[in-house]
């Protein structure tokens, strides 16, 4: 028996390859923690009705591939997009000093009505290489809310979607917000074909 939700949230996750972006959607909508990695291939989501302040809400999560070959596959997935969870990997970089393109990305293919979210992950990682205060620092200088999170030791999993989820609901209270008519599709037949109007451009998985 389905169940009963106010409103369907469609969220992207984004970022380079191997930052955990499969991780993050398995833990939050399964609970569960995989230690292998296995790549992306083309996008793929998961959907997880969470309870925002009493209010049944039906998240749909899209998990898209970051590698360069994929890049011009996943420009049709920005399409209804609410918001974004943007992901680096703490202990890579390359993957943090790419934010600046991802958000670029963002900017010329996601609605300006989109909510993004900057998340560090493997923050439990004792080979870190890029500091909390950069991220936050670069998190205020975009003005994007801002979480260091752990896919293994569970660590503010939860709260980062959450922080999201009402980002969103705070959006649509807008008069102008577009995506109240009409909620996000669950099929993914358009999306595996994208239409040719699209600008070719990147998401991540």
């Amino acid at each position: 028996m389905a169940l009963d939700f106010a409103a369907t949230y469609k969220i992207l996750v984004l970022g380079d390859s191997n930052v955990g972006k499969t991780c993050i959607v398995h833990r939050f909508c399964d609970e569960r923690y995989y230690d292998t990695y296995i790549s992306t291939i083309g996008i793929d989501f998961k959907q997880k009705i969470i309870n925002l302040d009493g209010v049944p809400i039906k998240m749909q999560i899209w998990d898209t591939a970051g590698q360069e070959r994929f890049r011009t596959l996943t420009t049709a997935y920005y399409r209804g997009a609410m918001g974004i969870l943007l992901l680096y990997d703490v202990t890579n970089l390359e993957s943090f000093n790419h934010i600046t393109y991802w958000l670029q990305n963002i900017e010329e293919n996601a609605s300006p009505h989109c909510i993004t979210v900057l998340v560090g992950n493997k923050c439990e990682s004792r080979d870190r290489l890029v500091d909390k205060e950069n991220g936050q620092k670069i998190a205020e200088h975009f003005d994007l809310p801002f979480f260091e999170v752990s896919c293994k030791d569970n660590i503010n999993i939860e709260a980062c979607f959450m922080c999201l989820a009402r980002k969103i609901r705070e959006k649509r209270e807008h008069k102008d917000y577009p995506f109240l008519d009409s909620a996000p599709s669950d099929q993914k037949s358009d999306l595996l074909n994208p239409r040719s109007d699209l600008r070719a451009c990147s998401s991540g998985c």
